[in-house]
Formats: structure tokens, sequence, C-alpha cells
């Protein structure tokens, strides 16, 4: 259904472009803001986590939030469909600005030991698990089904954005100020997100979009219901099963290889840290140019096929970097892996958005991060010790195969191999 209603015997107006809609660009600017702000907050928390104790402690600091937000992102899910998608996220990034500025102030006063900073992992662990949702579910609130594509392309870029300067500026706050300074200036960066959230306007849901078990009554019912609901939606659903288990089997096979194994094979080969910054750098790159290719264009078509090949070849390009001769080879060779993961992310992303009824998307969202930011990480100490008994060749192999097995996946489902976005 479409998104905006039209008077009886008027034509429908004509849909603007998001990059230049006004109400898209204040919600990436707050996306972006915030974003930044996270980037930012992680180099700080290390920073003071690793000053203040062992490196054991500081790992365990770091640490501390992975474990709330993969065990309550499903909730999260929940609460981000029955209050709506830009309340929760205004709400969750108030929490997290006043608990990095709570932080500061403490390290501006006093000396407090690992305690604050692993109270304050905890409080962004459980703050994501809501957020992370609600950030995916927001989009399809903010402009109309059509967009949606271009919307990804463009949260793409914020994301490339916020990672490109939240590090050197939580650097140079750190060098500057200390880590005081930096949770200083990462709560700023969530605080500016605030007024442009409130400024967003949201779409309601139009009555036929609405699902049946997602009616005023039937959201009285209990958070378990909902969470049952949206969990058979997605196993009922033609597309979304089989994407989410691609999702889930591409990024097991990608998280590995492209960060622990990334480190250990620059290790092995003498590239040194600088290396593997020009392999990251080329990887970097060109994800970017994916995301900048569908913002400019809006729609590819055959979307569910580009997805399960761009998977499928993006796979071949992580087992092959582990042969490659140099790092010039490699930077060539990341780029390419940079490419193809952008355009399948981006495709999945997209369909993801696209295929999935607004009133569910909090918890579709939940699913997908839990299984790309819950069980994919899971591969990082397995690639490790497996790269110590075998090697990198045959780790990244086999990790490709891993990766690629979730693009035949896309390729044999009817369903999602001929998926498409709107129009």
């Amino acid at each position: 259904m479409p998104s905006t209603l039209t008077a009886p015997g008027t034509a429908p107006a004509a849909e603007r472009p998001a990059h230049r809609d006004p109400n898209v660009l204040r919600w990436l600017a707050a996306y972006t803001s915030s974003m930044t702000g996270d980037s930012v907050y992680y180099i700080a928390l290390s920073w003071a986590a690793v000053q203040t104790g062992s490196p054991s402690q500081a790992g365990a600091v770091m640490a501390v939030s992975a474990l709330p937000r993969a065990l309550l992102m499903l909730g999260g899910g929940v609460i981000a469909d029955r209050l709506g998608p830009r309340r929760v996220v205004i709400g969750s990034d108030a929490v997290r600005c006043a608990a990095v500025l709570a932080v500061a102030a403490l390290l501006f006063l006093t000396t407090p030991g690992l305690w604050p900073l692993a109270a304050l992992a905890l409080v962004f662990g459980t703050v994501d698990a809501v957020f992370m949702p609600a950030v995916g579910a927001l989009p399809a609130r903010v402009t109309t089904r059509g967009q949606l594509a271009r919307v990804q392309g463009l949260r793409g870029l914020g994301i490339r954005f916020a990672s490109v300067v939240g590090a050197p500026l939580g650097g140079l706050a750190v060098a500057v100020g200390g880590a005081a300074a930096a949770f200083c200036l990462a709560g700023l960066l969530v605080a500016v997100s605030l007024p442009l959230l409130i400024a967003v306007r949201v779409r309601e849901l139009p009555a036929d979009d609405t699902p049946a078990d997602d009616t005023p009554a039937a959201r009285r019912g209990t958070a378990w219901r909902d969470l049952t609901g949206g969990l058979g939606y997605i196993r009922r659903h033609r597309v979304l099963a089989p994407l989410i288990l691609a999702i889930a089997l591409g990024d097991l096979g990608f998280v590995g290889p492209l960060n622990v194994g990334l480190t250990l094979l620059a290790d092995e080969r003498g590239w040194g840290a600088s290396g593997m910054g020009w392999v990251l750098a080329g990887f970097g790159v060109g994800a970017g140019a994916v995301s900048l290719l569908l913002t400019v264009r809006g729609r590819l078509p055959r979307a569910g096929q580009v997805a399960g090949w761009a998977i499928l070849a993006g796979s071949c390009a992580i087992g092959a970097l582990a042969f490659v001769p140099g790092v010039a080879a490699a930077v060539g060779i990341a780029l390419l892996i940079g490419l193809l993961a952008g355009l399948s992310g981006a495709m999945c992303g997209a369909l993801l958005q696209t295929q999935t009824d607004a009133a569910y998307l909090g918890r579709v969202t939940a699913v997908s991060g839990l299984v790309s930011l819950g069980f994919a990480p899971l591969s990082m100490p397995l690639s490790a010790a497996a790269i110590g008994l075998w090697g990198t060749g045959p780790v990244f192999v086999a990790s490709a195969a891993v990766c690629g097995l979730g693009g035949v996946i896309a390729l044999s489902v009817p369903g999602l191999r001929r998926a498409e976005l709107p129009k």
C-alpha cells in the first residue's frame, strides 16, 4: 500500500527523492551524529579502561556490553514495534547521552576505577538492544516505500562517515583532554541527534498495512505473544526467512576473516599495521562507493539475484585474500570485497525494509541484528584458534565457503531470487 494518501480525483504528488527530502536528511544527520558519538565513545572507553586496569580487565570492560545486547535484542524489537521507533530512538539516545556525560563528569572530578566504566558499558549494551531494532524500523516511517533503497544507501554513507571521522576525533579528544574529554565529546555528539529526531516527521501506518495480530487490541497482549508472533511472521514469509538465513551465513563467513583473520594475515606476511590499515581502507572505499551508488540511483533491478551473486563473488574474493603476494594486491582484493559486500549488504538491507510490513520492522530488524551482531562475532575467536592450528589459507577458504552458502540460498529459493525493490 502507498504510505501517502491523496484526495479523490487528484493525481498523486510526485515522490521526492530521499536525498532531497529535508525530513530524511534530518533523520540522516541525527543518525550520523549518533553513530559518530558511538565511535568516539568506544575510543574513550578503551583508553580509560587500559589506563585504569590491566589488559585483561580492559578487555573484560570492552566485552561487557556484548552480553545484554545479544540477550535483549529480540525484546528490543518488541519494544520498538509497540512504542514506535522514533520514541524509542529518542529515549535511547537520551539515556546514552546522560550516561556518557555522567561518567565524563566523574572522570573530571576523581579517579573512580573500573566499576563506572563497566557500568557504562553495561548501560550502553542494554540500550543498544532497544536502539538498534528501532533504528532499523524508523526509515519506513520517514519516507515512502519507493525511497527505502535510497535511504539504505544514505544510511551506509552515514556509517562510513562515522567510522572514518569518529576514530580520529576520539583520538584527538583523548590526546587533548584525556578520556574525560573524549567521553564529553561523545555525549555531545549523541545529544545533537535529539533535537533533529524530535523534528523528524513520522508517517502513521496505513490501516491496510497493519497486520491482524498488531491491532490495538492485539497490542494489549503480552510481550511474549508479540515476540513469538514476530518470529512466526519471519518463518512464514517466503522472502524474509531465506533472507535472514543468507545474512547469517554471509556475516558468519565474513566477520572472522575481515577482523581477527586480517590482523593475523598482516602479521604473517609482514605487512605491519600500516599495511593492514591500507587494506581496511580499500574495503571502506569499496563499501562507501556502493552506498553512494545506491543513494544516487535509488533502485537496482533483480535485487534478490544481485544480492545472491554479490555474496557468492564476495566469498571468492575473501578466499583469495589469503593468497595475494603483497600489500598492493591485498588492497585491490579488499576494494573488491568492499564493493561486493557493500552491494550485497545494501540489497539485503533494502529487501528487509521493503518486504517487511512496517508494524513488524522492529522485530525483524532485531532478528537480523542478532544474527549479525550476536552470532557472527563468535567466528572471531574460532577463526583465531583455527588459524593457529591450520594457518590462514585453509581458514579463509573455509570462511569463504560458509559465506558463499548464503549466496547459494539467496539464488536457490525462488521467493528471494525473484524479489524486487519497489519502483
